[in-house]
Protein backbone atom coordinates (compact mmCIF):
# COMPACT_ATOMS: atom_id res chain seq x y z
CA UNK A 1 0.00 0.00 0.00
CA UNK A 2 1.50 3.33 -1.10
CA UNK A 3 1.38 6.23 1.34
CA UNK A 4 1.94 9.86 0.40
CA UNK A 5 4.39 11.25 2.94
CA UNK A 6 4.75 15.02 3.14
CA UNK A 7 7.81 16.03 5.16
CA UNK A 8 6.61 18.60 7.63
CA UNK A 9 8.46 21.76 8.50
CA UNK A 10 9.39 22.39 12.14
CA UNK A 11 6.51 23.73 14.25
CA UNK A 12 8.21 27.09 14.79
CA UNK A 13 8.38 27.54 11.00
CA UNK A 14 4.58 27.44 10.80
CA UNK A 15 4.39 29.87 13.71
CA UNK A 16 6.73 32.25 11.90
CA UNK A 17 4.60 32.03 8.73
CA UNK A 18 1.47 32.78 10.75
CA UNK A 19 3.03 35.87 12.31
CA UNK A 20 4.91 37.34 9.33
CA UNK A 21 3.84 38.37 5.85
CA UNK A 22 7.32 38.05 4.34
CA UNK A 23 9.67 35.08 4.23
CA UNK A 24 13.09 35.15 2.62
CA UNK A 25 14.08 32.71 -0.12
CA UNK A 26 17.03 31.75 -2.30
CA UNK A 27 16.47 29.45 -5.24
CA UNK A 28 19.27 27.25 -6.53
CA UNK A 29 22.79 26.96 -5.16
CA UNK A 30 24.60 30.01 -6.53
CA UNK A 31 22.58 33.00 -5.36
CA UNK A 32 24.18 35.00 -2.57
CA UNK A 33 21.22 37.01 -1.29
CA UNK A 34 17.76 36.20 -0.04
CA UNK A 35 14.62 37.72 -1.56
CA UNK A 36 11.53 38.50 0.56
CA UNK A 37 8.39 36.80 -0.81
CA UNK A 38 4.88 35.84 0.25
CA UNK A 39 4.31 32.28 1.40
CA UNK A 40 1.20 30.42 2.54
CA UNK A 41 0.27 27.09 4.06
CA UNK A 42 -2.64 24.82 3.20
CA UNK A 43 -3.22 21.64 5.21
CA UNK A 44 0.36 21.77 6.54
CA UNK A 45 1.83 22.12 3.06
CA UNK A 46 3.91 25.19 2.12
CA UNK A 47 3.46 27.15 -1.12
CA UNK A 48 4.47 30.32 -2.90
CA UNK A 49 3.69 31.86 -6.25
CA UNK A 50 5.94 33.90 -8.48
CA UNK A 51 4.45 37.38 -8.80
CA UNK A 52 6.58 38.59 -11.72
CA UNK A 53 6.75 35.26 -13.58
CA UNK A 54 10.18 36.38 -14.84
CA UNK A 55 12.64 34.16 -16.68
CA UNK A 56 15.33 34.67 -14.02
CA UNK A 57 13.89 34.40 -10.52
CA UNK A 58 13.78 32.31 -7.37
CA UNK A 59 11.01 30.32 -9.08
CA UNK A 60 13.03 29.47 -12.19
CA UNK A 61 16.03 28.56 -10.03
CA UNK A 62 13.85 26.03 -8.21
CA UNK A 63 12.61 24.74 -11.57
CA UNK A 64 16.19 24.34 -12.78
CA UNK A 65 17.82 22.93 -9.65
CA UNK A 66 14.97 21.74 -7.42
CA UNK A 67 16.67 23.15 -4.31
CA UNK A 68 17.14 26.32 -2.31
CA UNK A 69 16.84 27.87 1.12
CA UNK A 70 14.10 29.56 3.14
CA UNK A 71 15.03 32.02 5.88
CA UNK A 72 12.76 32.82 8.82
CA UNK A 73 14.40 35.32 11.14
CA UNK A 74 17.88 33.93 11.85
CA UNK A 75 17.01 30.36 10.84
CA UNK A 76 17.83 29.01 7.38
CA UNK A 77 16.21 25.79 6.17
CA UNK A 78 17.42 23.72 3.26
CA UNK A 79 14.42 23.00 1.04
CA UNK A 80 13.45 21.42 -2.22
CA UNK A 81 10.73 22.80 -4.44
CA UNK A 82 8.35 21.24 -6.90
CA UNK A 83 6.16 23.14 -9.35
CA UNK A 84 2.48 22.38 -8.96
CA UNK A 85 0.42 21.47 -11.98
CA UNK A 86 -1.98 24.30 -12.90
CA UNK A 87 -4.87 21.83 -12.70
CA UNK A 88 -3.94 20.56 -9.22
CA UNK A 89 -7.14 20.75 -7.14
CA UNK A 90 -5.31 22.46 -4.24
CA UNK A 91 -4.71 25.65 -6.29
CA UNK A 92 -8.04 27.31 -5.34
CA UNK A 93 -7.26 26.61 -1.67
CA UNK A 94 -3.86 28.28 -2.11
CA UNK A 95 -5.63 31.30 -3.60
CA UNK A 96 -7.96 31.42 -0.59
CA UNK A 97 -4.95 31.25 1.74
CA UNK A 98 -3.37 34.24 -0.05
CA UNK A 99 -6.59 36.24 0.21
CA UNK A 100 -6.93 35.46 3.94
CA UNK A 101 -3.31 36.12 4.87
CA UNK A 102 -2.65 39.18 2.72
CA UNK A 103 -5.86 41.09 3.39
CA UNK A 104 -4.19 44.35 4.49
CA UNK A 105 -5.33 47.35 2.39
CA UNK A 106 -1.89 47.80 0.79
CA UNK A 107 -1.73 44.12 -0.19
CA UNK A 108 -5.24 43.58 -1.57
CA UNK A 109 -4.43 44.42 -5.19
CA UNK A 110 -1.56 41.93 -5.14
CA UNK A 111 -3.33 39.17 -3.20
CA UNK A 112 -6.34 39.41 -5.51
CA UNK A 113 -4.01 39.28 -8.51
CA UNK A 114 -1.88 36.36 -7.37
CA UNK A 115 -5.05 34.42 -6.54
CA UNK A 116 -6.19 34.35 -10.16
CA UNK A 117 -5.98 31.10 -12.19
CA UNK A 118 -3.25 32.57 -14.42
CA UNK A 119 -0.89 32.21 -11.42
CA UNK A 120 -1.67 28.51 -10.89
CA UNK A 121 1.13 27.65 -13.34
CA UNK A 122 3.58 29.66 -11.20
CA UNK A 123 3.00 27.85 -7.91
CA UNK A 124 5.81 26.09 -6.05
CA UNK A 125 5.45 23.65 -3.16
CA UNK A 126 8.33 23.41 -0.69
CA UNK A 127 9.68 20.44 1.27
CA UNK A 128 12.26 20.27 4.06
CA UNK A 129 15.43 18.47 3.01
CA UNK A 130 18.50 17.30 4.85
CA UNK A 131 21.33 19.85 4.91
Amino acid sequence: MKTNFIPMFPADFYTYLSNHTLVEIKGGTTRETFLPIWMVTVDGRVFSRSWNKSAKSWFTEFLNTGVGEIKTGDRVLQVSGKKLSPDDPINPKISEAYLRKYDQPGNLTYSQGISQPEYFDHTMEFFVREA
